[in-house]
């Protein structure tokens, strides 16, 4: 039988435990893990809940998340018997992840229409990717049955993922590695159209009309705007650890917001009509506040770090720069700060490099023009700072 209040949720990292399954574990779902984490999902099990602290600027708040069980990724009998049998699901794998989860998924959603006929799943993707609903829509036809009505049984329910969550010490993981710190921001921006089911009642869960305009609000402004303090922070302040210090700098502070007001008047530009410039300058004000927390301990390394993935063509950097080109918009003061990124060597609390980053160093080596074109898809002058 289906259970309506079930979800599973594949991927009990960082953002499946802080806040899929807390906001739907408060709202009264029982919470099904799936991961490839045999050791997590074992403690899971022993334990049947976890805990959630919430870091905020007046201070913890601990929310014990229960009802819930886990099951490896491994076990795929278990795992085409939860998606037959769920209320709803969820995705925060990453984007390798996604890929290697297209087959085992597949064969959950044929035993589930075998099983109780045409009965839709709805996915929540909890993933910072732009056009995720594509991208896993592609994949699954790929894997299921050519007369399989995908678009009729499943839905891809896109989402604007907001919530900061910092790296944890070793010390604070030997303590309980269930436990998971964030922010005490908690709304989960969805994807209206995409439910093929009645939007489920979660408290804090916010269904929006146009789900593109709000995953770029995303990228162009919270994204954009954590890496630039990172990066133009760092270039300044290179002995700083977390990113409250580099945000105490009234110099620093004042060029992030800057660079994301910049980037707003894009995004406005971009969808038209769907936000106001009061209303994205509110939005900077409390992201700025909210990088600043220094009871979230968020470091500079956890932030700045994968500087290939980040500074890709279609990632917080170079989207903005894009979308600046094709509606001729100045786009300088982001150029800035995605140069300040190549000079970007924070380390972790072992004083350690992000391995793929090493490898960046290397292409950095090579100049920023090179970098510009080979890493970031722009085929610019490294003096183009266009204010077109």
């Amino acid at each position: 039988m289906i259970f309506p209040k079930k979800i599973v949720a594949f991927g009990a990292g960082k953002i499946g435990r802080s806040f899929i399954g807390q906001l739907f574990g408060r709202s009264g779902y029982e919470v099904v893990f799936v991961d490839i984490n045999s050791q997590l999902i074992d403690e899971l099990n022993r334990r049947g809940e976890y805990k959630v602290v919430f870091k905020g600027v007046s201070g913890d708040r601990e929310h014990l998340i229960t009802g819930v069980s886990g099951i490896c990724l491994r076990e795929t009998e278990r795992v085409t018997d939860a998606v037959a049998t769920a209320g709803i699901a969820s995705l925060s794998v990453g984007s390798q992840g996604l890929k290697d989860l297209m087959p085992v998924l597949s064969e959950g959603l044929v035993a589930r229409r075998i099983r109780h006929g045409e009965v839709p799943l709805d996915f929540i993707i909890a993933e910072n990717m732009r056009d995720a609903d594509r991208y896993i829509a592609g994949e699954l036809r790929n894997n299921l049955p050519v007369d399989y009505p995908l678009e009729r049984l499943v839905g891809l329910v896109e989402t604007s993922i907001g919530k900061m969550v910092p790296i944890m010490t070793a010390k604070e993981l030997e303590e309980d590695p269930l436990q998971v710190f964030a922010e005490p921001y908690n709304t989960l921006i969805v994807a209206k159209s995409g439910f093929r089911n009645p939007v489920p009642a979660v408290k804090n869960l916010a269904p929006k009309e146009n789900i593109k305009a709000w995953v770029d609000r995303k990228i162009f402004i919270h994204n954009l705007g954590h890496a630039a303090a990172a990066y133009l922070g760092h270039l300044k302040l290179p002995a700083a650890t977390y990113m409250y210090e580099l945000l105490k700098d009234r110099e620093v502070e004042q060029a992030t917001r800057s660079v994301m007001s910049q980037s707003a008047g894009i995004l406005m530009a971009l969808h038209p009509g769907e936000f106001t410039a009061d209303q994205l300058e509110e939005h900077i004000d409390d992201l700025v506040d909210r990088f600043s927390n220094r009871s979230l301990g968020d470091t500079v390394y956890r932030v700045g770090s994968d500087l290939f993935r980040k500074l890709g063509p279609t990632d917080r950097m170079v989207t903005p720069i894009r979308a600046a080109i094709r509606l001729k918009m100045p786009y300088d003061l982001i150029m800035k700060a995605l140069e300040a990124a190549i000079s970007f060597r924070a380390t972790d609390e072992q004083g350690r490099f992000l391995r793929a980053d090493e490898d960046f160093f290397k292409e950095a080596k090579k100049g920023t023009g090179h970098v510009l074109k080979h890493v970031c898809g722009l085929n610019l002058p490294v003096s183009d700072s266009s204010t077109a």
